[in-house]
């Protein structure tokens, strides 16, 4: 009877399915496992020629495969980092060091003593290394082999800050002096490191300029004649020689032809000095000159000294080399106060007796007497003859109605000694046009000729304008891009820059910064850097260090978005890139895979990138164990990428991914099996009764 067999079969089938369903059961904590499901297909067994199936009762039930269930299970976190799961389609790869290479879901890795990460049966994660630049390496064993960060000097500085345009530079000290708050308007200081990783500080001084100019006297230059001697003024190449020649000997078209030489003629005030000519301020204010000296105030008295100003912008800037014709330097003769004078505009109108009619007295002066000031109208009345001192005075008492139509007047006073009235203008108004009428001084005679004015020139070029000053450990003055005082014969000599402060000037209107050393900022608002050299001790000689490269590099200090508003000096931000030596602390792994080594200096490093496998056929995987498959020809070879590419699943770090078999489910399967195995064993004991009971015949 072929019913024995069938029956057989059906407990065979039940058995598997009641093995599967307990496998399932077993592992349902088992980390990265797969719930299997038994599958089954009938027999039938028919003759080549004979009846059609119909007629065919079947030979039982088979065991058609026990398929796995790859379906992700639920992530669950935990509190190593080194605990991985993939939260998506894909495999982890293993090799066990021999070449063999399986692949898994179970992602409780650990490193081993030499750092690679293995899995708990001591296989090593496979994935990508990254070189310098972050480019991916073939793939390889993972591991943490930088155990320690090296340290890393300061090689930018990103500095933003507000210095309050409230603040009054006129009570700023002469002379810059970092132990002397009242010589600067601010001070900040950043934290920075040598190439050894030592920890340095970077303390920066902004000075606002004064509203001042310096002024220069320099004596014994020899006697003026037409046949002076030459002058070494600057110290570069095109200002090498003075000439004071009488000009109906020197052409213009000679003057400006000749680029190497400044050239002087005789003032037409009756003063005896000697004055640039026209074409020689040009050359003094072009590039090749030295644009710290106001080209208009150069001269040489009778008695062979020169003289001239620094334009405001310039004060406390620099030195200024001056040799005589044999060579030697002068030494600038004025010194304290009378180096520098007030860059206010003043105005000096001489009060003639000649040009007023005169009294009885050649001395006094007949009245009424009508003159205009700045605009304002002024009528000297007759209350007896008058000295010039009287109508100086008297016009003096309008001050108040000058300065309320001229709020630029800074004082209106009469000065009794030279005759003059004298008036003066705020210095933030500079250099006041004197044919402007409406901006300027003047005095009309009663006949409408005007009175002598003689100008001492305003300049504003201070406004807004800063010195900055560095100090390495707040003891050691920097070099932060200074342009050398020009010298005798060169512009410095070979070095770019030398020790010293550099001008920073902020927008007078907008408060927002323009100029850094001599570069104005770019139109999207990007300052020029600041180059600053021998702030790393390590390194004095701030070369790059690399053997391939020898140039200079320093510290590129970013000094973006800084303002001068009406409110608080602060640091809006600061930041800066050095780091001292560091140890590791732990490792972790991003969503796309890179393996992120932290230091205990703060910084982090890629040190690889992991790999996931996946497969044309991930059923056609066999598996081998420890939670483990490996490729088989059904499965097709595995296709390797980073996670989060393509198909890939991303990953997640400190997670694990746990089980996914479903209890419930399970438990019921037991039922089922359960209830197969009792019915194919009603039939064995059906068709043994049916037997005995034919043997019993």
């Amino acid at each position: 009877m072929a019913g024995f067999n069938t029956a057989v079969t059906g407990l065979k089938s039940a058995s598997s399915l009641l093995d599967v369903a307990g496998n399932n059961i077993a592992n349902s904590s088992t980390v990265g496992f797969k719930s299997s499901r038994t599958e089954f297909g009938d027999i039938y067994a028919t003759a080549v020629v004979g009846a059609g199936s119909s007629n065919t009762a079947g030979s039982g039930v088979t065991v058609t495969d026990i398929a796995q269930d790859f379906s992700g299970g639920t992530i669950e976190f935990t509190n190593s980092n080194l605990d991985l799961a993939i939260n998506g389609s894909g495999f982890f790869q293993l090799d066990d060091g021999q070449g063999n290479i399986t692949y898994t879901r179970a992602g409780a890795f650990e490193l081993d003593k030499d750092g690679n990460i293995v899995s708990k049966n001591g296989k090593f994660l496979q994935g990508y290394g990254l070189d310098a630049q972050g480019n991916q390496l073939p793939i390889q064993n993972l591991s943490v082999t930088e155990k320690e960060s090296p340290p890393k000097g300061t090689e930018q500085i990103d500095l933003s800050f507000n210095i309050n345009s409230n603040a009054n530079a006129e009570d700023l000290s002469r002379v810059f002096n970092r132990t002397d708050p009242g010589s600067y308007s601010y001070s900040t200081t950043v934290g920075t490191f040598d190439s050894l990783g030592n920890e340095h500080s970077i303390r920066f001084y902004f000075a606002e300029q004064r509203p001042v100019r310096e002024v220069y006297e320099f004596n014994g230059m020899g006697t003026v004649d037409n046949a002076a001697p030459s002058i070494d003024f600057g110290g570069q190449a095109m200002l090498s020689d003075f000439n004071l020649d009488d000009i109906g000997a020197l052409t213009p078209a000679q003057d400006s032809a000749d680029p190497d030489t400044l050239y002087f003629t005789q003032a037409t005030d009756g003063s005896g000095n000697w004055v640039l000519t026209a074409a020689s301020v040009e050359k003094l204010q072009q590039d090749g000159g030295d644009p710290r000296i106001a080209a208009d105030t150069v001269y040489v008295d009778d008695a062979g000294s020169l003289h001239f100003e620094a334009n405001a912008e310039y004060t406390g800037y620099g030195d200024y080399a001056v040799l005589d014709s044999s060579g030697d330097e002068v030494v600038n003769a004025l010194t304290g106060n009378n180096s520098e004078r007030d860059s206010n505009e003043v105005q000096y109108l001489r009060l003639d007796s000649s040009l007023f009619t005169a009294g009885p007295d050649a001395n006094l002066l007949s009245s009424p007497v009508t003159i205009s000031v700045a605009g304002i109208s002024i009528e000297v009345t007759d209350t007896g003859e008058k000295t010039i001192d009287d109508v100086g005075e008297e016009i003096a008492t309008y001050e108040q109605e000058i300065l309320d139509s001229n709020p630029d007047i800074e004082s209106v006073v009469y000065n009794a000694n030279n005759n003059r009235l004298e008036i003066t203008w705020k210095a933030d108004a500079g250099d006041v046009d004197l044919a402007d009428v409406n901006q300027t001084a003047q005095l009309f005679t009663p006949d409408g000729s005007e009175i002598a004015v003689e100008a001492y020139k305003g300049d504003n070029s201070y406004v807004g304008v800063y010195r900055a000053y560095a100090f390495l450990n707040d003891t050691e003055q920097l070099n932060i891009g200074k342009t050398p005082d020009p010298g005798a014969g060169g512009a410095g000599g070979a070095n770019p820059s030398e020790v010293g402060p550099i001008l920073i000037s902020f927008n007078s209107t907008t408060g927002v910064l323009e100029e850094v050393n001599g570069e104005r900022v770019a139109g999207n608002g990007q300052a020029p850097n600041i180059t600053i050299l021998g702030a790393d001790p390590a390194n004095p000689e701030d070369r790059i260090l690399d053997s391939d490269i020898d140039q200079l590099a320093g510290i590129q200090l970013d000094i973006t978005d800084s303002s001068q508003f009406a409110s608080e000096s602060i640091v809006k931000s600061q930041q800066q890139d050095g780091y001292t030596k560091g140890d590791l602390i732990g490792v972790s792994f991003a969503e796309t895979g890179e393996m992120v080594a932290s230091y205990s200096n703060g910084q982090r490093a890629n040190l690889g990138l992991v790999a996931v496998a996946t497969f044309e056929n991930q059923d056609g995987l066999q598996p081998s164990g420890n939670t483990e498959w490996i490729a088989t020809l059904a499965s097709g070879n595995a296709i390797v990428n980073p996670p989060g590419t393509g198909l890939n699943g991303t990953l997640r770090s400190a997670a694990l991914e746990q089980s996914n078999v479903d209890l419930s489910e399970e438990l019921v399967k037991l039922i089922e099996g359960q209830r197969n195995f009792q019915a194919n064993s009603k039939t064995l004991e059906t068709l043994n009764t049916v037997t005995q009971a034919i043997l019993q015949i």
